[in-house]
């Protein structure tokens, strides 16, 4: 890493104002939290919206997060922006993260683990009520390497929406992306012209991240082709964002009538399935065939994600020819495994949606095992053994509800430490990067109805809150793992 010196020979002095903000985040009385790493992205939003925070009646605060990852050069960084801050007579937080030891743990890149530490930081401040939004400083060229690299990846629309201007965070809170707007080469000269130094990570070089080859091998070469590819690829995320908006909203005016739940039963209605992991839906055939290529195709997306899978494209043509054909003969033609442990089945009406049974190599269905509470079990098929603790203990003849000890099933959902609303384990797996038969034994525990308990996850706390049991209520779980 090297600290930038402005060059006065490059640019005149320029205005603050003239780096492009997307003034239209930020409302009067906002206490904006500016996350600074040091860079010239982040230095140049802080010094932008110090220049107009009495024209947009803001207040300011900054946020560094040291991913323990960069030794001495981290700490240099950190040292910077404190200087940066105190300059400006500015609070600062800098919040020290063990990037290392989440991505061994949560089986994450040391890219991505420091992605979402780095977001929980946010959480964190912004549950703490020292301020309303987080602004980050993403540019345009970082808009058009996220396209480029969704594109490579063969993303759907949603996907092609690349880095939205304003973000929701789980737990509630806001994190807005004023720069957007603003590219690279914009934002140096905007630095320069202030006389103001920045500093250089060298890892922003390295081939080893994905994103690095993309803006320093591909992004150059596409610009042979089209010096405006930048702005071409941000222009699809705009769009993409507003036919997506379309979409959700057709979407919701459309799915209550198009999505069935349960199966058919004989004499009429439908039968539904109230065990956890085992939602299923259905969609008419003739209903389906009438919608137009584009909603079909969302429609039984939809329907997947119903019972807790992610269709890709293939998996999606599939279905759509399945849809097209005569239901056969033979049962086997019929029916379709896809990816995410989703099973559909053509009947001669129907599109029937379920998640199929969590198996493990062999075939055989995954055993469920009682967990005294307190007390220990033994899971051969999980490769573990559990043990169950409550604080305070309950009386010895007042034993609490056991709690269950099995692998994961579609459609499992948890409640996330630090965040609102419950995610879907599969997604959860996913962002962990756990595939193939180690995702098909990954274990939860479920006590009371709902799980409190997965590998590698920090879930709410874990309280027994079901009306099933008072005792239990007001006492809090804790669930160890000894694997081998």
């Amino acid at each position: 890493m090297k600290k930038s010196t402005p060059s006065p020979s490059r640019s005149a002095p320029h205005s603050p104002a003239n780096l492009p903000i997307d003034v239209a985040l930020f409302a009067p009385g906002d206490r904006i939290c500016v996350a600074v790493s040091g860079g010239a992205d982040s230095t140049a939003l802080l010094r932008a919206l110090l220049a107009q925070r009495e024209e947009l009646g803001i207040v300011l605060r900054v946020l560094h997060v040291e991913h323990g990852i960069r030794g001495g050069a981290a700490a240099r960084d950190a040292a910077f922006v404190v200087a940066l801050a105190e300059q400006f007579h500015l609070p600062c937080d800098v919040v020290a993260v063990d990037t290392p030891a989440r991505a061994a743990q949560q089986k994450e890149s040391i890219e991505e683990a420091a992605r979402n530490l780095r977001y929980q930081a946010f959480r964190d401040l912004l549950a703490s009520g020292q301020a309303d939004k987080v602004a980050t400083a993403h540019t345009l060229d970082d808009q058009a390497e996220t396209v480029l690299m969704k594109l490579l990846r063969g993303a759907w629309t949603e996907g092609l929406s690349g880095i939205h201007p304003l973000m929701r965070l789980d737990g509630g809170g806001v994190c807005i992306r004023p720069l957007l707007g603003a590219t690279r080469s914009q934002v140096e000269a905007y630095l320069e012209g202030l006389g103001q130094p920045w500093q250089e990570d060298e890892t922003n070089r390295s081939p080893a991240h994905t994103r690095n080859r993309v803006r320093h091998e591909l992004l150059p070469a596409l610009r042979a082709f089209n010096p405006q590819i930048d702005r071409a690829l941000a222009h699809v995320a705009a769009n993409a964002r507003a036919e997506e908006q379309h979409w959700q909203a057709e979407l919701a005016g459309v799915l209550p009538q198009l999505l069935l739940p349960g199966k058919p039963v004989r004499g009429g209605g439908r039968c539904v399935a109230t065990a956890p992991g085992a939602a299923s839906v259905a969609v008419e055939v003739s209903r389906l065939q009438a919608l137009d290529p584009g909603l079909r195709r969302r429609v039984l997306r939809a329907a997947a994600e119903q019972c807790g899978a992610t269709l890709d494209f293939d998996a999606t043509e599939r279905l759509l020819e399945m849809a097209a054909a005569k239901p056969s003969a033979q049962r086997s033609g019929n029916r379709l495994e896809l990816p995410g442990g989703l099973r559909v089945e053509r009947s001669p009406r129907e599109l029937q949606f379920s998640p199929a049974s969590a198996k493990p190599p062999n075939g055989k269905p995954l055993a469920e095992y009682p967990l005294p509470v307190p007390g220990v079990v033994d899971a051969p098929a999980l490769g573990a053994r559990y043990t169950a603790t409550v604080s305070p203990a309950p009386p010895g003849d007042n034993p609490l509800p056991a709690a269950c000890v099995r692998a994961w099933r579609p459609g499992d959902r948890v409640q996330l430490a630090h965040s609102r609303g419950a995610k879907k384990v599969k997604e959860v797996l996913e962002r962990m990067g756990v595939h193939g038969v180690e995702r098909t034994l990954w274990p939860v525990v479920l006590w009371q109805g709902r799980i409190v308990w997965m590998r590698g996850v920090d879930l709410a706390d874990p309280v027994g809150d079901a009306p099933a049991s008072a005792a239990a209520a007001a006492r809090r779980l804790t669930i160890d793992e000894t694997r081998g």
